[in-house]
């Protein structure tokens, strides 16, 4: 006669709820019957393809459904302090949903396919993309490797990636010489220019798209385009092209690392530009220039985080005066030129702090993350560029469809010749751009990256002022020579203790 269970033998609704995610990806690989996998790979892609089915018809519900609480909260034209608020924190839900509707799924299937390969083993170009995209080109040969019976070969062929990618990209991988400090300054110097160079001029084009009149309506207004998000999209898709022209074309080190991890840095990234531009809503001018200015020690926190490194102090010292230089400069420009007495004295909310904490946190992770990348398995700078902006271009299509906007944007760009012309200059701006950025990440880190980006404004305007003979207030030569102080004596301090 059986034993009846004991209380404390039963598992407790903690042990169901935890249980869950198995129990459901078992049903949607496995079919209802866990035990009895099915044996094909083609019943297993069916299974697959089925209840991935489903799961796209309940995001898509989930998406119908945000658009409708979007226009009921965009219902009033004016809206109180209050309202405003409300909405943005709306918006940053509905983001996050967005995010969620596409990255949850998927981070359940990489975690289930990763620890059970044999679903994605069959010979169609769907499971071969899978499997880069999943596992990478290394598992994968070291799967077959270990089934033929070749792990010697798989060894050395890693032993030779390493070698290639010191020949490919110096200063990510190898035991190359190491440069002088003159041939490491004319380099910095050269991204320094390129990253000045094309983001000045991403600038420019960039407001002059968003206030120029394409046209004229039938009520006789001017037609203006108002959607930055299509033009971070088609800056994305040509600097895509641009990657995949030069890792086709150019010598690259082999690319073992798979697609997925370059998600994380594309996310971070997206949501560090919407906290931005959300932020200038509730934050006082002097609040922009103070969290501008003090971007450098994030990127510090978020490195030790991220990629476990430490600092000596007068890293931090040094990232403190350079902060303090940087703002003083910026306070003394905006002096002069009337911004302090012109703007809003409305104070910074906490709403404002918020996303701008969000933003530097955002922000600090994308680059961290990408040198972490770098280090741990030294990809060219090309490759990383074509992996980011992949999903870049995934996600960003992805809000444009969901928001009902993309065709419309597609049409005017059909329809306006000139507006497609400006949006090439705008994307090859941006593609130059992420070229020199993906450089400095590889060659010189999160770090070098942050200050070259604190700095590059208070060096554009020098360099304006040396061109055309204008001249600065006390207070701004002041902060910029506490900028040159802090550069030159971080690269000092960092020679001596290399000594």
């Amino acid at each position: 006669m059986p034993q009846p269970e004991s209380p404390a033998s039963r598992p407790s609704p903690i042990t169901y709820l935890a249980s869950a995610p198995k129990l459901f990806l078992d049903w949607l690989f496995l079919g209802s019957d866990a035990s009895q996998p099915a044996t094909t790979p083609n019943n297993a892609t069916a299974h697959i393809m089925l209840r991935l089915s489903a799961l796209s018809a309940l995001a898509a519900v989930v998406v119908q459904l945000q658009l409708l609480v979007a226009a009921v909260n965009a219902g009033g034209s004016e809206l109180t302090e209050e309202e405003k608020t409300q909405a943005t924190w709306n918006s940053f839900v509905s983001n996050i949903l967005s995010f969620a509707i596409v990255v949850g799924p998927a981070a359940l299937l990489v975690a289930y396919v990763r620890k059970n390969p044999s679903l994605i083993a069959g010979p169609s170009v769907v499971m071969s993309a899978a499997r880069t995209c999943i596992l990478g080109s290394s598992e994968v040969r070291s799967s077959s490797s270990s089934l033929s019976g070749a792990a010697a070969d798989s060894t050395s062929g890693e032993k030779k990636a390493g070698a290639s990618k010191g020949d490919v990209e110096s200063g990510s991988g190898g035991e190359a010489p190491s440069p002088t400090l003159l041939a490491q300054a004319m380099r910095v110097s050269v991204y320094v220019l390129g990253l000045q160079g094309s983001y000045l001029t991403w600038g420019v084009l960039q407001e002059q798209i968003m206030t120029q009149s394409y046209g004229t309506a039938p009520d006789g207004s001017d037609i203006h385009f108002k959607n930055s998000q299509y033009l971070v999209f088609i800056n994305r898709v040509l600097a895509l092209c641009v990657a995949f022209a030069m890792c086709r074309f150019t010598p690259q080190p082999p690319h073992n690392v798979p697609l997925y991890p370059y998600s994380f840095p594309s996310i971070s990234n997206v949501m560090s530009s919407w906290c931005q531009y959300e932020a200038l809503k509730f934050v006082s001018f002097p609040t922009q220039v103070l969290a501008k200015a003090s971007k450098i020690i994030p990127v510090m926190l978020m490195g030790k985080v991220v990629q476990g490194k430490t600092y000596p102090p007068y890293e931090y010292a040094c990232a403190a005066l350079l902060s303090v230089g940087v703002a003083m400069f910026m306070f003394a420009r905006a002096e002069e030129q009337g911004k302090l007495d012109s703007i809003d004295p409305a104070p910074t909310s906490t709403a404002g702090i918020l996303l701008l904490l969000g933003y530097m946190v955002f922000d600090s992770f994308t680059s961290n993350y990408q040198a972490h990348l770098f280090k741990q398995h030294s990809m060219s700078s090309y490759q990383m560029m074509f992996g980011v902006n992949m999903f870049s271009c995934f996600f960003t299509l992805f809000s444009l469809l969901q928001q009902g906007t993309f065709f419309d944007c597609v049409q005017f760009t059909l329809m306006y010749p000139k507006f497609m012309f400006h949006g090439i200059l705008l994307s090859l701006c941006s593609a130059t751009g992420q070229v020199f950025i993906f450089k400095t990440l590889s060659d010189y880190g999160a770090l070098v990256f942050a200050i070259i980006m604190t700095t590059r404004q208070v060096i554009s305007i020098v360099l304006s002022a040396v061109i055309f003979g204008h001249s600065f207030a006390t207070q701004a030569l002041l902060g910029i020579f506490i900028v040159f102080v802090a550069m030159f004596g971080r690269i000092y301090l960092r020679t001596q203790n290399k000594k």
